[in-house]
């Protein structure tokens, strides 16, 4: 995937998409996140966690669900903005003749959240790459814990049901200053 030639543009574009992305309760759970720094770590993580989904995939003959692997919640957001360049995407799926798999259907438990250590996404990207960042691969009950703390600090400027109701006074374009 790395040695593709377009690579090097999906990064980009994925450093870049970060002005774009509106989230609450993934990026913000890693502390002092910062969008700029973050973004080659977690990008490395993501395209690897991408390529353990791609091998599942492959491994059990197009098995989406099986290769729908539960990843840490910044990781999944990462691949959010990744599989969001969706012709680019295409295009390197056609060339490396491999299938990235994202499906948030399919994904376990609501919001996600659902990796944890020890797990076979962990047992399988430490024997792929290495171990895992624990700053981006966070764990269920830390994430939970996060998003918790997350919830409180948003609801009192009106962002409730972790981003899904937004009620901020905003007026309107007649008196905007």
């Amino acid at each position: 995937m790395e040695a593709d030639p377009e690579f090097s543009r999906l990064w980009e574009t994925c450093a870049k998409y970060s002005s774009d992305w509106t989230d609450y309760t993934g990026y913000p759970i890693i502390s002092d996140y910062d969008a700029i720094a973050d973004a080659p770590a977690l990008f490395a993580a993501t395209t690897r966690a991408m390529a353990l989904k791609s091998a599942v995939y492959e491994l059990t003959d197009g098995d989406e669900k099986a290769a729908e692997l539960p990843l840490p919640v910044p990781v999944d957001v990462m691949s959010h903005a990744l599989t969001a360049q969706f012709t680019l995407l295409c295009r390197m799926q056609d060339r490396l003749k491999i299938r990235f798999v994202h499906m948030t259907d399919m994904e376990e438990g609501a919001g996600g959240g659902t990796w944890d250590h020890g797990d076979y996404t962990h047992q399988c990207y430490e024997k792929a790459f290495g171990s895992v960042d624990p700053r981006y691969w966070i764990g269920s009950a830390e994430t939970e814990r996060r998003r918790k703390v997350l919830d409180k600090v948003y609801a009192g400027i009106g962002v409730t049901e972790r981003g899904k109701k937004v009620s901020i006074p905003l007026g309107d374009a007649t008196t905007a200053a």
